[in-house]
């Protein structure tokens, strides 16, 4: 510090002219750019942040940046202080047994299947018609009762949070100008549920991932639910059915797609078996094993694991005593199938609706236009559009046809 100060003094003063000016202008710049823009954005609160060991000896960083809670908008709090307050233990411990308090929602993943556009903007903020597919699966947490949505972002992703902030300037000129509708969908998100960030300083796993959560949950709260955001689940509604089995059986319950066999090897594969006893209007069964996208040949059933898991919180014990695979990370059905290997029950629910996969264009861009075509504004004009837009390439591609019509 003394040697620098030393040549500080001795500089010319056209160096020290210069660089005085590059500062001023640089802050200044700065300045207007903050005063230009920071109306627009989600209104700020506290940071805090901490650290806390996880499975394996891995590190994560849970942090409360930025934590908006749309019932206490008007006091900026910190995670601590925000989480849900209830009037007593003992509503504390039912609302803890009888239902889901918490969803876990992994979203640190790079997106490269979507490059370019995820260069600036995360795979978890593209929309779905003009929702993101992050609110979807916010808005099922929020139908499932839940009142905490743990995200867990990279360290680059944070703007994932923001879209659960509140835009006060924004709605207030939305509303100043008489569109109500649009104003409604800027502050839904904020007032769907409140919304926690957990930060995953590496793509360590999906079970890493899951890991970093605990700490968000409360000590009385047996069960965590986790919702993959690539993952849209339709009819909402599959994870009511799943804690009607946790209740029934206890444990550990997960959602099942049934898939053709050609298919099976993209898939975790569920090895199953008849339930103990049926459960009405829930097509229920016991997992005996589970087998990580097996051959064709080697798949135990054609039922595969999709993205949605309501977990005893045995699970957090189960991450720390796995070893690490390729890459060093850590699976979540690794951690499952040594829960079932100590007989700790797991079921699955068998889903009949449908799936949509966000994670890739291929899955992406159905889902658009199923949404799209049963959306009230857009719907009507797609639907045309669409048959002339077939109509046209089956012309430029009768190939296309054969090949439909011979398979």
């Amino acid at each position: 510090g003394l040697y620098a100060a030393i040549g500080w003094f001795k500089a010319p003063k056209c160096v020290i002219a210069a660089m005085e000016y590059v500062t001023i202008s640089a802050s200044s710049w700065a300045l207007r750019s903050d005063m230009r823009f920071k109306e627009l954005l989600p209104s700020a609160t506290s940071r805090r942040s901490w650290s806390f060991s996880v499975p394996g000896s891995l590190r994560c960083m849970a942090t409360g940046i930025p934590f908006w809670s749309g019932r206490k908008a008007e006091k900026p709090q910190s995670r601590v202080d925000s989480m849900p307050m209830r009037n007593s233990k003992e509503e504390s411990q039912q609302a803890a047994h009888g239902g889901v308090r918490t969803v876990v929602v992994p979203a640190a993943g790079m997106g490269t299947r979507f490059l370019p556009a995820t260069k600036t903007v995360p795979k978890e903020l593209l929309p779905v018609v003009d929702t993101p597919g992050i609110e979807l699966i916010a808005e099922e947490a929020a139908d499932l009762g839940a009142e905490r949505l743990v995200i867990v972002v990279a360290p680059q992703k944070q703007e994932i949070m923001d879209h659960f902030g509140e835009f006060n300037v924004l709605q207030k000129r939305l509303l100043n100008r008489g569109k109500e509708e649009q104003a409604e969908k800027v502050s839904r998100a904020n007032e769907l549920i409140d919304a926690v960030a957990v930060t995953q300083e590496s793509p360590l796993g999906l079970g890493h991932a899951v890991g970093c959560a605990e700490p968000a949950l409360d000590a009385e709260e047996d069960a965590v639910a986790v919702m993959l955001p690539d993952d849209l689940v339709l009819p909402i509604g599959v994870m009511d059915k799943m804690v009607r089995v946790r209740e029934e059986f206890g444990g550990s319950v997960l959602c099942a797609f049934n898939v053709t066999p050609d298919e099976v090897y993209n898939y975790g594969v569920f090895d199953v078996e008849d339930a103990e006893r049926d459960i009405e209007g829930v097509e229920v069964k016991k997992v005996r094993g589970m087998v990580e996208k097996p051959a064709k040949e080697e798949a135990p059933s054609t039922l595969v694991a999709t993205g949605r898991y309501l977990l005893d919180r045995a699970v957090f014990d189960a991450l720390g005593r796995i070893e690490p695979g390729k890459g060093g990370e850590l699976q979540l059905t690794d951690a499952i199938e040594l829960m079932i290997q100590e007989g700790h029950p797991v079921h699955v629910v068998v889903h009949r609706g449908k799936r949509h996969d966000l994670g890739n264009p291929g899955g992406y861009i159905p889902a658009n236009v199923d949404f799209g075509l049963r959306d009230e504004k857009y719907g009507p004009a797609l639907y045309p559009a669409l048959k002339e837009i077939l109509a046209e390439f089956e012309a430029e591609h009768p190939e296309v046809l054969e090949r439909e019509q011979q398979g």
